[in-house]
């Protein structure tokens, strides 16, 4: 069979890249959502005309990427048992209950909380409506929790037993998989990531108009508040990345022997910020270290034992029969870096634009403004990538120890078939990313328009106080 049509090597491609792409949605979403229950709640304590304008514009901007994320997301249900039927029936049973929780609970909740939020503005009393969208925003945390609970057990198996006459793992315990360590580490993790991205798209539309010298009062405002909140979000980044990374040591030692192509268990290791070496990366030629800071990064203690790929791919062979047990190396070791750096680098961004602005200035130069605008991306990608990183890192495995990605994959699809619903969706997902990224720079770039009108009919005639009790605004 030519290589190319290989159904695996496809299937791993289709997944891949639909899952990343359904990615691009779901942090704007989680991050979005909280700072417009944000602004909003500075609204109802303060009756600022400023805060409902930036409620509504950044709402609308939220609600877009709600709509397609739940279209991109539809898709990633079918894939498991179009294309990863074998792993499908190994692991549903454990999979399932945390996948289940999220469509029952989570958003079932995030689904009628959207409702009442879009069409409550003049019909709820006003701190109701408030609650509705402070409720949305739990929703929608909870469930990325289910579905990072539903992963988690892909990287640490917990709560099961395996049925050997079914073949199949079952679950045992619903609380160990929704305690599960990694499950723990990762979700403060994701949630604080996700911050950062909604905070720069902030400070990007912000940077737009202020370039524009429009909005000022409101722009201003939304500048500096996700400024701040990005710089505050990095630091629960790091913070929670520390212990994400404790937890990948104990839980898979080679993921993080990889990360930093550690071929020889070392005491005191060192951690490269650039390495070049040989075309397997077997060979170090030429590295900038920072010495003990991946042993302190992996035991918390700079003189701590970091096992190598070597004796762990020695350990595996005997625990698991013969095989390579080693993840991509140049994948894990440059994503593990480009996730660090570009979050930094956005972070950095951040600080510079708050000394930039501080005190009531405004910067004067055109690249400035072009900067903060085209930094949106930045915290995008370092999710992006580090999300190649958690899960190329843990390859041979689709779940850690118990069942190979070769393993799982469907039995009786060809590659034919695979490529061709690859070929399918990448064409329909390329048509709704234009759709998805005019309509938000539609709405960025229209800004806060005279939404505002009183019931009476009148609008508000750029007053800054606001009387709740009178307005009705409609989308």
């Amino acid at each position: 069979m030519v290589e190319w049509l290989d159904p695996l090597i496809l299937a791993r491609w289709q997944f891949g890249l639909t899952t990343l792409y359904h990615f691009l949605f779901v942090p704007l979403t989680i991050g979005m959502v909280i700072l417009v229950a944000m602004f909003q709640t500075a609204w109802v304590r303060t009756s600022k005309l400023k805060y409902l304008h930036l409620t509504r514009l950044f709402g609308k901007i939220f609600l877009i990427n709600f709509a397609m994320g739940v279209v991109t997301g539809i898709v990633q249900e079918f894939q498991f048992g179009m294309n990863w039927s074998d792993y499908s029936r190994f692991v549903g049973d454990v999979f399932g209950a945390p996948l289940a929780m999220e469509g029952l609970l989570a958003f079932f909740l995030e689904a009628s909380m959207i409702g009442l939020w879009i069409f409550g503005w003049d019909k709820l009393p006003q701190k109701l409506h408030l609650a509705v969208i402070w409720l949305l925003a739990l929703s929608t945390t909870l469930s990325a929790y289910f579905i990072l609970a539903a992963n988690a057990f892909m990287q640490n198996p917990v709560g099961y037993e395996i049925n050997e006459e079914l073949g199949r793992a079952e679950l045992t315990d619903i609380g160990a998989v929704l305690t599960n360590p990694v499950a723990l580490a990762q979700f403060p993790h994701t949630i604080f990531a996700s911050l950062m991205f909604a905070a720069v798209v902030m400070v990007a539309v912000a940077a737009y108009h202020l370039s524009k010298n429009q909005y000022l009062d409101e722009m201003r405002t939304a500048l500096r508040f996700g400024l701040v909140v990005n710089i505050v979000a990095f630091i629960g980044v790091a913070l929670s990345g520390d212990q994400l990374g404790l937890v990948m040591v104990a839980t898979q030692p080679m993921k993080m022997a990889a990360a930093e192509a550690l071929y020889e268990t070392t005491t005191a290791a060192s951690f490269s910020l650039f390495t070049w070496g040989t075309p397997d990366g077997a060979t170090e030629l030429y590295s900038i270290r920072i010495p003990y800071l991946l042993s302190f990064l992996s035991t918390h203690d700079i003189m701590g034992t970091v096992e190598g790929i070597n004796d762990l791919q020695a350990q595996y062979q005997a625990e698991f029969g013969p095989g390579d047990y080693t993840p991509i190396i140049w994948i894990t070791y440059w994503s593990f870096r480009w996730m660090i750096g570009l979050g930094a680098l956005a972070a950095a961004i951040s600080v510079v634009g708050l000394w930039l602005t501080r005190g009531g200035r405004t910067p004067q130069k055109s690249w400035m403004w072009k900067v903060a605008i085209w930094s949106a991306p930045v915290p995008l990608v370092a999710s992006l990538v580090g999300w190649i990183f958690t899960e190329m890192g843990r390859q041979p495995w689709i779940v850690f120890g118990l069942m190979k990605t070769e393993d799982g994959v469907s039995p009786g699809v060809s590659g034919l078939e695979v490529l061709i619903s690859l070929i399918a969706f990448t064409l329909i997902y390329g048509i709704l990313a234009v759709v998805e990224f005019k309509l938000i720079v539609r709405a960025a770039v229209d800004g806060p328009k005279d939404w505002t009108k009183y019931s009476d009919g009148s609008d508000d005639n750029g007053q800054a106080d606001v009387d709740p009790a009178k307005l009705a605004t409609v989308y």
